[in-house]
């Protein structure tokens, strides 16, 4: 298993005249050590259109310094990368799969081949404070790539803290390489300059539902990612991405030729039902966990917390390996490589402001309207379906309003859809409590804890329904003032 880093890293261009900066007057910095002089060796690898790059990932296998080994950089927002590492094992001079696995959403069925050699001789000063603490390290490279070859600064700041990184700190020391010289990197990378690639802009797209698209895609890309190493709340985040991306696809569906060809989205159903499984036991683990924790010990009777709990977490780990093996087939690298094609050859925006198929804020708005009049005419176990109808609209709704810029619209329906997806999670924990009822009653257990357990949950579903006419009346209003 890889080990994980934080890495909050500057570079900055310099040249061979350029003299190394003072830190002499910040006061976080009692004193600099100076380190032995490394000499690193790293070769670079990449797909043949070289991808990583473009996505701002380098994969690297490094020999010489402190941290020599295998190395895989992910973008993690301004100046933040995370680093994941692995050791360097004999004649490894492959792509270890666990690296490989983790941007397959990037790579898919390309090989990974090498694309670069750059050495580089670092000279470190840490930077100490008064307790004897490492604030940050600063490095002057001089890196030799084929013919070219150059001189550029490092500054990385220390294991963030608790409370993130100290960016005003970073800011200060940042200003002094700019006094002596510096200036901010053209490359966000060594390897960057070396292939001259230009790192992937903002998505751009010729309309707010393209634009949203193109941003969806590249979320999806980064909670693949997070689902491979298991990051809490990953699944649940990459299944939201899916319905975005299917619910924006849907608003226009002719330009994207899903009117003739209903396979992208039938594909996208199928991975977020996959994804579901491993999300559902993910959330009944939880909400059991907390009930449990809150009930007097009085009210427990009998192995109520391996039935719901333990269980439900063995069901994740079982709906995560089903999902795992889902995102490493070919029709998966197939459907992300159909999403890349829609969208960069989608046709102009249709005008559907009038129909009820249409994904224009109004049509989806009707469709609201229309699920809440069946639920009000529904009685018995087809209310809850009925709510959870109101529910999928109003994401589909909360999707188009947010890509077109009406916030008040999205907000209302994102509060109709938290408060009804809290019921729609009450009515599946009551279903499963049902089932462990039986199979522990056939054991021979004590049962009460679980009809405890099941009125909570009764009580808690109808609180939620005498909320949902306020938050329709919310969403009725926002769309008037909209207009």
């Amino acid at each position: 298993m890889p080990s994980q880093h934080v890495e909050v890293e500057r570079k900055f261009d310099v040249t061979d005249a350029t003299i190394n900066p003072s830190f002499d007057g910040i006061s976080a910095v009692a004193r600099v050590e100076q380190q032995p002089q490394q000499n690193l060796d790293a070769v670079y690898f990449d797909t043949p259109d070289q991808r990583l790059a473009q996505h701002r990932i380098t994969l690297r296998r490094r020999t010489g310094g402190t941290d020599a080994g295998w190395h895989l950089k992910l973008p993690a927002g301004p100046d933040t990368r995370t680093e994941l590492r692995l050791p360097l094992s004999e004649g490894d001079d492959a792509v270890p799969e666990e690296l490989r696995d983790t941007v397959l959403a990037v790579v898919r069925e390309d090989e990974l081949a090498p694309v670069a050699r750059i050495s580089t001789v670092r000279t470190v000063s840490l930077l100490i404070g008064a307790q004897g603490e490492e604030l940050a390290e600063f490095c002057d490279d001089r890196v030799t790539s084929g013919d070219l070859s150059w001189r550029e600064w490092e500054l990385e700041l220390s294991a963030p803290g608790p409370d993130g990184p100290d960016i005003a700190l970073f800011d200060r020391i940042t200003a002094r390489l700019l006094d002596a010289g510096a200036a901010h990197a053209g490359h966000g990378s060594k390897l960057a300059r070396v292939l001259d690639v230009p790192e992937r802009e903002r998505p751009k797209g010729k309309d707010s539902i393209q634009r949203a698209l193109l941003e969806q895609l590249e979320q999806l890309q980064g909670w693949d990612r997070a689902v491979r190493v298991d990051t809490y709340d990953s699944v649940h985040q990459m299944r939201v991405t899916i319905r975005r991306i299917r619910s924006l696809l849907q608003s226009n569906p002719e330009r994207f030729g899903l009117d003739t060809n209903q396979e992208p989205l039938d594909e996208l159903r199928l991975l977020a039902n996959i994804l579901g499984v491993a999300r559902d036991a993910e959330v009944l683990a939880q909400r059991y966990d907390v009930a449990l924790a809150e009930l007097p010990e009085a009210l427990i009777r009998g192995p109520v917390h391996e039935r719901l709990v333990d269980a439900a977490k063995q069901r994740y780990d079982g709906g995560l390996r089903r999902s795992l093996a889902a995102m490493r087939s070919h029709r998966y690298f197939r459907l992300l490589n159909t999403l890349d094609e829609l969208v960069a050859t989608a046709g102009p925006a249709s005008d559907t402001h009038h129909s009820d198929e249409g994904g224009t804020l109004d049509a989806a708005y009707r469709k609201v309207r229309r699920a809440a009049r069946a639920a009000a005419r529904a009685e018995g176990e087809y209310r809850d379906e009925a709510l959870h109808r109101i529910r999928k609209s109003a994401k589909r709704l909360r999707y188009v309003a947010s890509a077109e810029g009406a916030k008040k619209i999205s907000q209302a329906a994102r509060d109709i859809q938290e408060l009804l997806g809290e019921h729609q999670d009450s009515t599946v924990s009551r279903t499963y409590l049902g089932t462990q009822a039986i199979e522990a009653h056939s054991a021979g257990e004590d049962t009460f804890t679980y009809g405890v357990l099941y009125q909570r949950e009764h009580d808690a579903a109808e609180a939620t329904r005498r909320q949902v006419e306020a938050t329709l009346k919310a969403l009725r209003r926002a769309v008037r003032h909209k207009k």
